[in-house]
């Protein structure tokens, strides 16, 4: 007997809605990364959902409201785009509520957004938030206004308290992007609860890696956040249509110092792999740094260490399976694969 999964509708805008896209249980946030905390926030809305009746919805701002008023700052998000859809979808969502962060939005007062956004547009039945959520012009809207707007307009709200590891860490956008950007693969797998990847297009490189019997694909890293530069060991999933195959790699990530090469690559190698990858899409699961990228006199000294790479990767992957790190099927369990 098959079953058939639905499919998460992407609705990017709250004005003249379908009664059946409306009337939700909303979780507010930006959810970069869509880490542990943030989960706990959507899932006691799916709970909500649940009880009420109503469909599921996550709302998200597009472009990330950091990017939009600071165009300048260095890239920084850890799930850009579809990569956040994607992960909230996993969680069993019906909706992704995508509202675009341009100059008309900016520029909403907090009590506008409430009423013209959630009230008006969404006819929203229950906010789930974490504590520390904001809204509106300058920021101005907070939990407490939620709730006041709640009390005033006829729909509940729900608000998280911070969500915290073992540890007593609290799950974070900012620590997680931390442990990226100095290479730590496997503490931000712990706060992700998945591993961390880079998803883009596969484009035409300068086939060096094939002129010395590692042929690579560079992966286009659009806007994610730059992981430290080097070597790392990852599953690199090859998506075609609905489906994502995983395979044991090998990631460079760095400037091709010895090429004098210009801006960041992402040029990866598949074990046992020889099919034509050029306009595929390919996500790149992060699960160990290995080294720091380095500069080599030639190809020969490239090759060498390349080879090396690859026995050092081969061997942390395969005790990674063995040791329930990180591999296709965990991913799979953590929502990155349908």
């Amino acid at each position: 007997m098959s079953t058939t999964t639905a499919i998460m509708r992407i609705i990017r805008t709250y004005s003249d809605l379908l009664e059946s896209d409306k009337g939700a249980a909303i979780a507010l946030g930006n959810f970069d990364g869509v880490h542990r905390g943030h989960q706990t926030v959507i899932s006691e809305m799916m709970e909500i959902a649940k009880s009420l009746g109503v469909s599921s919805a996550a709302m998200t701002f597009d472009p990330h409201p950091r990017r939009y008023f600071q165009a300048d700052t260095p890239l920084f998000e850890m799930t850009p785009g579809g990569a956040k859809s994607r992960h909230i979808e996993a969680l069993g969502t019906d909706i992704h509520y995508v509202m675009p962060f341009d100059p008309s939005f900016s520029s909403l007062e907090a009590t506008k957004f409430i009423e013209d956004v959630l009230v008006d547009g969404l006819g929203a039945r229950h906010i789930v938030a974490g504590y520390d959520f904001v809204f509106g012009k300058g920021r101005k809207g907070d939990v407490s206004l939620l709730e006041q707007g709640g009390a005033e307009h006829g729909f509940s709200v729900t608000i998280v308290p911070a969500v915290q590891a073992e540890d007593g860490t609290t799950y974070s956008s900012t620590v997680i992007r931390k442990h990226i950007q100095e290479g730590r693969p496997r503490e931000t797998a712990e706060l992700l609860g998945r591993a961390w990847e880079i998803e883009g297009e596969v484009m035409t490189g300068d086939q060096r890696g094939r002129q010395i019997g590692f042929p690579t694909a560079n992966v286009d890293p659009g806007s994610y956040v730059m992981p430290a530069l080097g070597v790392y060991a990852v599953w690199v999933g090859v998506t075609d249509g609905p489906d994502t195959v995983w395979h044991k790699a090998v990631v460079n990530v760095g400037r091709r110092p010895t090429f004098d090469g210009e801006g960041i690559t992402v040029e990866t190698h598949l074990f046992d792999f020889d099919d034509d990858l050029y306009g595929k899409i390919l996500r790149v699961a992060f699960v160990e740094f290995i080294r720091p990228e380095m500069k080599f006199d030639g190809f020969e000294a490239i090759k060498a260490q390349i080879e090396a790479d690859c026995v050092v990767a081969r061997e942390i992957l395969d005790a990674a399976a063995r040791d329930d790190i990180t591999t296709p099927r965990q991913i799979a369990e953590a929502g990155n694969e349908r």
